[in-house]
């Protein structure tokens, strides 16, 4: 654990230190400063600590104008040998409100505080992260029509899609043509894999997998033949010919 120490008294400093590493032998001391210029300099050309214990009258000030000049985004222990300052006191990343002297036991009860915040953020952060990466998983399959039924297709097997006459179709690895329940690409695209699909152009989203070989087209273009049979060209404009090739390379 990381802490900043801001207090201008040094008989409190020391008794501060001491009483930390007694509580948590591992702390580290990154940083003691003396006053709101220091303070707003340090912060300004280091990366946040863990927990800062801050005195809240200085040589030059109160503590809280150090927020005014830098951005301190990590929790704060206020210290006081006054209690007036409790409220506007947690207007300030506050997590706790310490009065001098410090009592040992009162340190270990905020560190304590700490540590349960810490955990129950770490929980929250992680929780978030499995949310947001279960919702960046793209499709694996899709479900098309063909007749009156309906089947799943695996998205390996799909050599690209099209669109004709406001409707999304599908067309697989053995050239078989099935109509999606998309109404357009665009919502299409939002749902499949980037690495593996492509949007060629308004009409066609194609398969990396199914890219024959591709060539230069009317001077800037580019055309794109898949190892399926198609009865029209699929063409890559000239703005997007850069886009295309880094997206080829990238596979």
């Amino acid at each position: 654990m990381k802490i900043v120490v801001i207090e201008d008294e040094r008989p409190a400093v020391e008794n501060l230190v001491f009483e930390l590493k007694l509580i948590e032998p591992l702390i580290e001391i990154v940083a003691v400063i003396a006053s709101v210029k220091e303070s707003t300099e340090w912060f300004n050309h280091h990366p946040q600590p863990d927990l800062v214990f801050m005195d809240i009258q200085l040589t030059d000030g109160l503590s809280f104008t150090i927020f005014n000049y830098c951005n301190i985004t990590c929790p704060v222990i206020f210290i006081s040998a006054y209690d007036k300052y409790l409220v506007e006191a947690f207007q300030f990343n506050s997590i706790d409100y310490l009065l001098k002297p410090v009592i040992n036991t009162e340190l270990a009860k905020a560190i304590k505080k700490y540590k349960n915040l810490e955990q129950h953020f770490s929980k929250n952060y992680n929780s978030v992260l499995e949310y947001l990466s279960s919702r960046e998983k793209k499709k694996s399959r899709i479900i098309v029509k063909k007749g009156i039924e309906f089947q799943m297709i695996k998205m390996e097997d799909v050599a690209y899609f099209f669109t004709e006459h406001k409707i999304v179709f599908l067309v697989d690895k053995d050239n078989k043509k099935y109509i999606t329940e998309k109404s357009n690409l665009t919502d299409l695209e939002e749902e499949l894999d980037n690495k593996n699909f492509y949007r060629a152009n308004r009409k066609f989203i194609i398969n990396a997998g199914f890219i024959k070989r591709f060539k230069p087209f009317d001077r800037s273009k580019i055309v794109v033949e898949l190892s399926l049979p198609l009865d029209e060209d699929i063409i890559i404009s000239q703005e997007n010919t850069s886009v295309f090739k880094k997206w080829i390379n990238e596979i």
